[in-house]
């Protein structure tokens, strides 16, 4: 397992959760180490793919079981696609209506300097 996680680079965590789901059936153990074919690789691709997009542990086991079903699953892993975008859609949404006010704020400041340097520049001339 250890060798398999720095020879593709995955987290040994992840490695574990595929294993404790048992959706690696042609995974076999030789000689005490672990073995994974070409399938467990694109699964684990898949897996690392799903953590890297915000899918919870329990999100990411549902799709996966999902996707070995094969049997008219598709709709159903596009609709946990379709709401983890939307969730994306609407953080990003907030995250730039943040940027808007903190904008607004930055631009009343330095407005603001800018007047008063104005007048302490003309008590100056003065």
């Amino acid at each position: 397992m250890e060798e398999a996680s720095e020879r593709y680079s995955i987290p040994l965590e992840i490695l574990r959760e595929y294993e404790s789901w048992g959706l690696c059936g042609a995974v076999k153990k030789v000689m005490g180490a672990w073995q994974y074919d070409d399938t467990d690789l694109e699964h684990l691709s898949t897996i690392m793919t799903l953590h890297d997009i915000g899918f919870s542990s329990e999100e990411i086991e549902t799709y996966m079981r999902l996707l070995l079903e094969r049997g008219g699953s598709d709709a159903e892993r596009l609709r946990m696609l379709d709401r983890k975008r939307n969730a994306a859609l609407d953080e990003i949404h907030f995250r730039e209506r943040q940027l808007e006010k903190l904008d607004y704020l930055r631009h009343e400041l330095r407005k603001a300097a800018g007047t008063q340097t104005s007048d302490l520049e003309r008590g100056k001339k003065l």
